[in-house]
């Protein structure tokens, strides 16, 4: 079987269900946090796998409002029991087949560990998700978590690291970059791994 079929047969419901979920922190993304102290987003965020929703749920408390997709049910389930309520909405389904009705209506999709559990072959339909998700003139957040693990290290992916050249490629000629920066705070060992972009949508 190839990494391909690995990644795709994965069964995201049977990881939550065992707790084997090392992506989930408890808590949002330190460098989400400190984007929105600066910079609150408004308008309607897409969070893709979006997981039990802690980032979803910090971006909704700057007054955004927020719909977290995961294709795992369990994952959305834990989501749901933590809090949805008014600006929050989490749902279950597959961010590669973007539903009709989520495409063009963003004004903001979020990136934090999304594309780290997808095979290197799926993010050419991750970009696409991504572009038909967001409004004309809108905007895309993202934690590139670049380097997952230490060097000598050949664990089984997920997670995959991406290099910088691969997220220019992804997105060229369809979204610009407006800034890029290395966070200054981190979940612990992800120091120095994690780059931030926004990267913006034209108008027309």
């Amino acid at each position: 079987m190839s990494d391909d079929d690995r990644s795709r047969e994965i069964d995201w419901d049977a990881a939550y269900v065992l707790g084997e979920t090392p992506w989930d922190k408890g808590a949002p993304a330190p460098p989400l946090i400190e984007f929105l102290e600066g910079r609150p987003l408004a308008g309607r965020v897409l969070v893709p796998g979006c997981g039990t929703g802690h980032d979803a749920r910090a971006i909704a408390e700057t007054g955004a409002e927020v719909v977290g997709v995961d294709i795992s049910g369990r994952a959305i389930d834990g989501a749901r029991a933590l809090g949805e309520g008014e600006g929050l909405r989490f749902e279950v389904g597959d961010f590669l087949d973007l539903e009709g009705r989520h495409r063009g209506a963003f004004d903001w999709v979020f990136e934090h560990t999304c594309i780290s559990g997808l095979h290197p072959s799926m993010r050419g339909a991750y970009a696409d998700s991504v572009v038909a998700a967001l409004k004309p003139g809108g905007r895309y957040l993202a934690i590139f978590f670049l380097t997952p693990w230490d060097e000598g290290e050949v664990p089984e992916p997920p997670p995959y690291g991406i290099a910088e050249a691969e997220i220019d490629a992804m997105f060229d000629g369809r979204l610009q970059t407006e800034q890029e920066w290395w966070p200054g705070r981190h979940f612990p060992g992800r120091e120095g791994r994690e780059l931030m972009r926004v990267m913006g949508r034209s108008p027309s």
